[in-house]
């Protein structure tokens, strides 16, 4: 991929006579034939976006003006349509009727139409949860509990082609989660981070949540400002859809080169461990059924279930799915019933990072990476954990990198996770398992 430098800077201005402060532009989830682009103003603008294709550099597209309100806290989304797969488009940001100075070019691309005309490109994903934003007045007394925003610049320097968010994205805290206003605060102050711009408008970005986004600390199914929370998602993250069929919250599914990645929801349908009437449940019946038949009808050569608790690990702790063992061993039987291979968890949470591996010897395995925190506090675990992989337990602030390579019948994954600094602290290599006749 060819690099090319972005101004992190948070004020942009547009004219000596008036300023605007906007939070991006971000790219969201980009397909074949069509692109996101989000941003955030400070104040109600009209907002467009000229683009064109690197390739032909003078036929200039305007996208049309839409207009940003307090209601939505000047947040917007831009779905660009009519674009070639596989190009590269610069553009600028037009507001009020003046073109937004950023320095060098923004840019956005498209996904290569490469099925049935030669191998997979090769494409590299960065990955974390839990960033926490310091603001002294809404926070804990005492030792700040967020630092190392300098990590955002140290995954940006790696130049992933996508930034996978895995919930906990924002820390949702006492004074928002009662109102939509509170909500679309903290939104606001997490995306106006300066350390967070460069990364914003580099790479492509999809997410999922988990409890800090949805409500309150261990929120399950009954916070009552669940719609509010998930509409809140939806407009601060361009994925490209958001609810499965026959479940509901964030649900989805998208295919990035030949690799496909389900963004679950552990919130929506939760019933937490203790309740007398109802059965625990972290997905749901509706999502599991969802889940497991979207598998089975996936072809890529890795599957990455992208879900906000950790999954494969024994330590029956906190909110992970080893706290309500049925369900999750309901999901691998299933799994290893259905014959599904290349099946990869990606979870955040647990506030360290580590590589699990369930292998059922038949050449079926399972692994589940989390990776966690990226700027919120460091936590212990306890060392229970049976299916940890020697060597990939980390307890500091860090982020992962997944690298795919390999010609279509022989795809690996290489997985590194770094620190803060963007340090290589432990690298693994996984081959994709072999594709059955």
């Amino acid at each position: 991929m060819r690099r090319y430098s972005i101004l992190p800077s948070l004020l942009v201005l547009l004219s000596a006579a008036a300023q605007v402060t906007v939070n991006g532009p971000m790219q969201g989830y980009a397909d074949l034939v069509e692109a996101s682009i989000w941003l955030q103003c400070d104040r109600a603008s009209k907002v467009e976006l000229a683009y064109w294709d690197e390739t032909q550099p003078d036929r200039v597209i305007r996208t049309g003006e839409l207009a940003t309100t307090a209601e939505n806290a000047h947040a917007l989304t831009f779905r660009i349509g009519g674009l070639e797969p596989g190009h590269r488009y610069g553009y600028r940001v037009i507001l009020d009727g003046k073109a937004m100075a950023v320095g060098d070019t923004l840019r956005f691309s498209t996904q290569p139409l490469w099925r049935w005309r030669g191998d997979p490109p090769p494409f590299k994903m960065a990955l974390g949860s839990c960033a926490y934003a310091n603001e002294e007045r809404y926070d804990r007394p005492g030792k700040p509990y967020g630092d190392g925003m300098e990590i955002f610049n140290s995954i940006a320097d790696q130049d992933p082609d996508l930034m996978l968010w895995l919930g906990d994205n924002i820390y949702l805290r006492e004074p928002d989660w009662g109102s939509w206003s509170g909500i679309l605060h903290r939104y606001t102050h997490t995306r106006s981070l300066p350390a967070l711009q460069r990364l914003l408008r580099s790479t492509k970005h999809v997410a999922i949540w988990d409890d800090h986004d949805f409500g309150p600390n261990d929120a399950d199914a009954s916070f009552v400002n669940a719609p509010l929370t998930r509409t809140a998602f939806d407009l601060f993250w361009a994925n490209p859809s958001s609810g499965a069929p026959g479940a509901t919250g964030i649900t989805t599914m998208l295919q990035y080169h030949d690799i496909d990645m389900f963004l679950l929801d552990d919130r929506s349908a939760r019933v937490p461990v203790g309740m007398k009437s109802l059965s625990p449940t972290i997905l749901g019946p509706a999502q599991i059924d969802w889940l497991i038949q979207a598998l089975k009808y996936s072809r890529a050569p890795f599957k990455m279930v992208a879900v906000g608790s950790q999954f494969l690990s024994t330590e029956n702790a906190w909110e992970n799915f080893a706290t309500i063992p049925a369900e999750r061993q309901g999901i691998i039987d299933r799994i290893k019933a259905e014959g599904i291979t290349g099946v990869v968890f990606l979870t955040g949470d647990r506030h360290f990072t580590e590589l699990s591996m369930l292998d059922f010897g038949d050449g079926n395995v399972i692994h589940d990476l989390t990776v966690s925190p990226l700027t919120a506090g460091v936590y212990k675990g306890s060392g229970n954990n049976s299916l940890l992989v020697d060597g990939t337990h980390v307890e500091q602030r860090a982020f992962g990198l997944l690298d795919f390579t390999g010609p279509a019948n022989a795809r690996k994954m290489g997985i590194e996770v770094r620190d803060t600094q963007g340090t290589l602290l432990w690298q693994r290599t996984i081959d994709a398992p072999a594709r059955k006749p």
